[in-house]
């Protein structure tokens, strides 16, 4: 049917309807990234930095259990070891806070490519409708969300199963072994399933923030009649826009009607073109094209011309010239000098008491402009 597919959403979203999206913090963002960027942040900074806390957690032990049967149990031991050992746990947890959120905005800026959207923080009360909030939790998309959750628990659960059974075929669970080995089991178990996990959750970020992509794509597709809706108010509706150039053009001609009393001459075709031109030997260094038209507009210069006794020149080849290829408020055209001043010559001639008036009219009005 036409309707229907007028209310398709089968276009691609303009740079408008993106920008806007981005605004309202619809982009294409996964949480695994984020957190894939924590573990890793997290992961370094226990690599590289708590080996001075783990020594520090050592020495504190060593100086508790090796004098175990020296040391009185009182409140003020009791508080001064719990001071020292709570500002070992900050000296260790608060590092990794840190670079984990410095992990975690910068996992958000390369989602959003470093864009603020303040509309997402704008009160929005249907977020308060509790029915529209338990219809949401049941909606298609959530039980899809639900199944990519559960998609990445079980991978995760698999890295970590798959990481024990290699770790139990150690000599750990099968021969004796120093405390020490003990130790470097520890450590060794940390890294394999760390750096497993880290692994298996990048894969699993990068495959969800396709697909997020491709699902927020989608949701900003738009319809034919969006698409030209969106293009007409940025260019401007049409009927405005001819309005506007309307009464542009009716403003040009009326200073164009006003400027013809001013004009030495005005050659005419005689009846499809005439041209009003000004020569003002003070300020021109050329003659000016004051007025132009053709047909209808063209009569009304001359009927103005008349009015005010300005002298009318009929020259078909140079009237022709002077419209096309002249503009109004510019001088003439450099190959039509000599014909023109030849004109010139012959009105300034013929029509002597004429420009006497007019060369006094310029004088009060450049008085009446100072």
């Amino acid at each position: 049917m036409p309707g229907e597919d007028k209310d398709q959403k089968t276009e691609e979203p303009t740079a408008k309807r993106l920008e806007e999206a981005l605004k309202e913090g619809q982009f294409a963002k996964a949480p695994e990234i984020q957190m894939t960027f924590m573990m890793v942040a997290a992961f370094f900074v226990l690599l590289f930095y708590a080996t001075s806390v783990a020594q520090q957690f050592r020495d504190f032990a060593v100086s508790i259990f090796s004098h175990i049967g020296d040391i009185e149990v009182a409140p003020e031991n009791v508080t001064q070891w719990f001071n020292t050992l709570y500002k070992l746990v900050i000296q260790l947890v608060a590092p990794i806070m840190m670079a984990c959120t410095g992990a975690s905005m910068f996992a958000g800026g390369l989602q959003s490519g470093f864009r603020l959207t303040p509309k997402v923080l704008a009160w929005k009360p249907e977020r308060l409708n509790p029915v529209k909030g338990f219809q949401n939790q049941f909606a298609k998309q959530k039980l899809a969300d639900f199944l990519v959750e559960f998609m990445k628990f079980a991978a995760v659960l698999l890295i970590v199963i798959n990481g024990i059974y290699v770790l139990i075929e150690d000599p750990i669970f099968h021969h004796p072994v120093t405390p020490h080995y003990v130790l470097q089991f520890i450590h060794k178990i940390f890294l394999v399933i760390f750096i497993r996990l880290i692994v298996a959750l990048a894969i699993i970020a990068f495959i969800n923030y396709l697909f997020q992509k491709q699902k927020t794509r989608s949701m900003l597709k738009m319809t034919k009649q969006e698409v030209k809706d969106e293009r007409k108010s940025a260019e401007g509706d049409p009927m405005v826009k001819g309005r506007q150039r309307q009464l542009a053009r009716s403003l040009m001609q009326r200073q164009m009607l006003d400027a013809v009393p001013n004009a030495d001459v005005v050659v005419t075709n005689p009846t499809h073109f005439a041209v009003a031109l000004k020569y003002d030997r003070d300020e021109d260094e050329a003659p000016v094209i004051l007025a132009k038209g053709q047909n209808l507009f063209a009569k009304r210069i001359k009927a103005i011309a008349k009015e005010h006794e300005v002298p009318m020149i009929e020259n078909k080849p140079v009237a022709q010239m002077l419209f096309k290829m002249g503009k109004v408020g510019n001088s003439i055209p450099y190959e039509l000098y000599q014909v023109v001043a030849e004109i010139l010559a012959s009105v300034y001639k013929t029509h002597r008491y004429y420009f006497h008036k007019l060369k006094a009219r310029r004088r009060e009005l450049r008085t009446a402009q100072n």
